[in-house]
């Protein structure tokens, strides 16, 4: 008799083509292909269709017993992120998705950035999928009246940030759309410059009435207050992390880990400039030429040098790094969005390789590589690609929805943070300016935890901390918090606060995470003892793939 058994690795195989199918937007970011004309559904019906599929799914894995030890693990991973999938759906937090940095007006608009442009009959494929902005952004507008009738609605910050970036890309903040910009270049004939035209002016319309609704319409619907509240922050402080934080625990520590770096950044900022405060050294180094850029295609051109070179200096001496993996492409991201760096994992074939997009003010042509150094290790290797690419190439242990689908911010920016950290351990920050950097953006890291934590349940502010002891967490204090005990960018910063205030507990994935991985590292290395290898124990580590936080403390001890 032949089985007919379908085992944790199939439904979750079938799970990602039929998840594909309903979120085309998704499936072109994962390189899935097949469904290059179409766009998600982000109404009521489209998020009840996929919510849906994730409970099919559930029961159905829930009830299949795991035959060895890849399927015991991946059902784990399917189980505990499906799981949270299933509870923000029932709060209602996907309809109501809005912010500034990760919600489906970005991913949108983002979502052309991702489209081959080499032939006419590409082309062609973005036109198709232009003319159909209107459409899905006729449901997500669907979807957000439906959800403040419910009584859940983004606060007005959100509502009001979204406005100017939906004013950006559709051409009424005095310069031309995005969707203009875009096809400027396409080689094409008439015809297909005809529907391009035709579909740009149509997605530009699209966005601006989206602005016009938000508006005119939701921001009178929208709260005031900031802060989520702890029972909402709990939720999503589980999505990021994948584990159950105690969250006094987490703020109490954010603190300590905040001191033991400022303290240690002040010693980096005395041998840079004897007798200079923080600020002072910051600015030092801003003024040296040796750390100065001109241009935003001298920072492309820099991203891309060092992070080459990382490749292949790290290659077979620190890291396991396949031949696939061995391209990076470094991108600056067209303006209107969040200020910062982001990266883009490769298709499962390769044929798309993972892609650095670092995001920066149109107007801004002076950066300072000193600051970014560490940046290029965190989206690149050791950090983002590396970890992420691996996982997708290691097709003979993981399924689909684990190499492609299955994202944590704890693991993924927890590794990269530990990266950061691990380039410094192998010899690649002896400048103390790029050491400063690096210090100063874990600094930022656990401020993050701090504030974000802090904001959302409206903590106190220690005793002996030096700022506005005894008081309670406000957007105003995080801001002034930020600005004035770290040395990030100040055009940086304000945006951070926006990010914080939109995506709640995301922010502290970041050093939550690394301090897990740590961990991780010290137990292996006290299982092992004087067998201990560090290339091994990455190698390892990385191939099982990304997972929630819980189940990575679960499974490491098998290392």
């Amino acid at each position: 008799m032949v089985s007919t058994r379908r085992g944790v690795h199939q439904i979750s195989d079938d799970y990602v083509a039929d998840y594909a199918a309903l979120d085309p937007n998704a499936a072109t970011q994962l390189g899935i292909t097949g469904h290059d004309e179409e766009l998600t559904d982000f109404s009521p019906e489209g998020h009840l269709a996929r919510a849906e599929l994730t409970e099919r799914a559930l029961r159905e894995i829930t009830a299949t017993e795991p035959v060895e030890d890849s399927e015991r693990a991946a059902k784990a991973v399917f189980l505990e992120r499906s799981g949270l999938s299933a509870e923000i759906h029932e709060a209602g937090l996907d309809l109501s998705s809005l912010n500034v940095i990760a919600s489906p007006v970005q991913d949108l608009r983002q979502l052309f950035d991702l489209m081959p442009t080499d032939t006419p009959e590409q082309w062609e494929t973005i036109a198709t999928r232009l003319a159909k902005v209107p459409w899905a952004l006729a449901g997500l507008r669907t979807s957000l009246a439906t959800a403040a009738d419910r009584g859940v609605v983004s606060a007005q910050r959100q509502v009001s940030k979204v406005i100017e970036q939906c004013e950006t890309w559709s051409g009424l903040r005095g310069g031309r759309s995005f969707f203009a910009s875009m096809i400027e270049g396409a080689q094409v004939g008439d015809a297909t410059r005809t529907r391009l035209e035709t579909g740009a002016k149509a997605a530009a319309e699209g966005y601006a009435d989206l602005a016009g609704f938000l508006r005119d319409e939701l921001a009178a619907r929208a709260p005031e207050a900031d802060a989520v509240g702890e029972d909402h922050y709990r939720l999503k402080s589980r999505y990021f992390t994948g584990a159950r934080l105690d969250l006094v625990e987490a703020y109490q520590w954010g603190w300590e880990e905040f001191s033991r770096l400022e303290a240690e950044m002040k010693q980096v900022a005395n041998r840079i400039k004897p007798g200079a405060t923080l600020a002072e050294a910051a600015a030092a180094l801003d003024a040296d030429p040796r750390y100065q850029l001109h241009g935003q295609d001298a920072l492309r051109d820099w991203m891309q040098g060092l992070s080459d070179k990382a490749l292949a200096d790290m290659r077979d001496v620190h890291f396991h790094i396949p031949e696939p993996l061995m391209t990076l492409d470094c991108r600056i991201a067209p303006p209107g969005g969040g200020v910062g760096a982001y990266y883009i994992g490769p298709t499962d074939d390769f044929s798309r390789p993972g892609a650095m997009w670092w995001s920066v003010p149109a107007d801004r042509e002076l950066f300072s590589t000193w600051r970014e150094t560490t940046t290029v290790y965190h989206e690149g290797v050791p950090g983002h690609h590396l970890q992420i690419a691996t996982a997708v190439h290691n097709s003979e242990q993981l399924n689909r929805f684990q190499r492609l689908l299955c994202w944590v911010s704890g693991h993924g920016e927890g590794w990269a943070l530990y990266a950061e950290r691990l380039v410094r351990e192998l010899g690649y920050l002896d400048d103390d300016g790029d050491l400063l950097g690096m210090l100063d953006g874990h600094l930022f890291r656990a401020a993050r935890v701090i504030v974000d934590i802090g904001m959302h349940l409206e903590l106190e502010i220690p005793r002996g901390t030096g700022f506005h002891e005894g008081e309670r967490w406000t957007p105003e204090l995080g801001l002034e918090f930020l600005l004035t005990r770290t040395i990030t960018d100040p055009a940086h910063v304000h945006d951070e606060i926006d990010r914080y205030l939109g995506w709640p507990g995301q922010a502290p994935s970041y050093k939550l995470g690394e301090r897990l991985w740590l961990s991780a590292r010290e137990a292996a290395k006290a299982k092992h003892g004087a067998d201990f290898d560090l290339k091994a124990f990455h190698r390892q580590a990385l191939e099982m793939g990304s997972m929630g936080l819980d189940t990575l403390q679960e499974r490491i001890v098998e290392l």
